[in-house]
Order: C-alpha cells, then structure tokens, then sequence
C-alpha cells in the first residue's frame, strides 16, 4: 500500500506528466491544423513557405539582419517559427505589392501583420531602441 512521502510523489508526478502531456499536445495539435489543407487545397504552412521560396532572392542581407534583430526577443525555442511565419507574411505582401526588393517597411508591416498583439509590445521596444519612427505603422497595431 502506498503511504507516506511516496504517495505524494507518485501523485505529483503523475500531474507533472499530465500537464506536461497536455502542454505537449496542445501545441502538435496547434501544428496540426496549421497543416490542413484549406479550400485551395494548401496549408497555412504551405503558403508560407511558397511566399518565402518565391521572394527568396528580393531579400537583400541588412533586411535579413533587420529580421534577426526584430525576432531577437523571441525565445530561442520558438524562434524558428516566428522567422518563418513573418518571413511568409513579408514575401506575400511583397509578392502582391510586386516590388524589387524587400525594404525595412515592408519587414516592419510584416512583422506586425503576422504576429498576435500581445506581441507588439516587444516590436515597438525593438524599433525605439533602433531609433525607428512608429507613427506610420499605428493604424496597424
């Protein structure tokens, strides 16, 4: 019979696991449906990995670095993802504004178009200490 110290350990552990379990699931099944194929028969994934396959060569290497630095504050685990989503949501705006080359602008709506709100307190820290100017930009917030 389980008494004593080790009964409370067996118990947390097993909520550990659990929540660890559910943590876990919740963000593959987050995957999960950005891989779904919509009506046009692509996933969200899928275009955006078609937008940045397709203005791979407008990316001139200072907006590349620009990017790096805005994504900065992301954590290390989840910043992978994030370049990808807003390197996707750069190319689509570029591919239908058809322009020459990506530029600081275009990056900056981008990344506020492809990330949640809650997000876009870090973006106006990072542009301040990059002394940019946001009032352009507010109508996107």
């Amino acid at each position: 019979m389980l008494t004593g110290w080790f009964l409370w350990f067996i118990l947390i552990w097993i909520v550990i696991f659990a929540g660890s379990m559910a943590i876990g699931g919740f963000f593959m099944f987050r995957k999960f449906l950005k891989k779904m194929p919509k009506e046009d028969g692509k996933s969200d994934m899928d275009w955006e990995e078609h937008y940045v396959k397709e203005t791979r060569d407008l990316w001139p290497d200072d907006q590349k670095a620009f990017l790096e630095d805005l994504v900065s504050p992301v954590p290390e685990l989840f910043r992978d993802v994030a370049r990808q989503k807003i390197a996707g949501k750069i190319g689509e705006l570029a591919l239908k504004e058809k322009v020459s080359r990506i530029t600081p602008d275009l990056v900056i709506r981008g990344y506020i178009l492809a990330t949640p709100k809650r997000d876009h307190k870090f973006l106006r820290k990072k542009l301040s200490e990059n002394k940019i100017n946001i009032t352009p930009y507010e109508h996107l917030f």
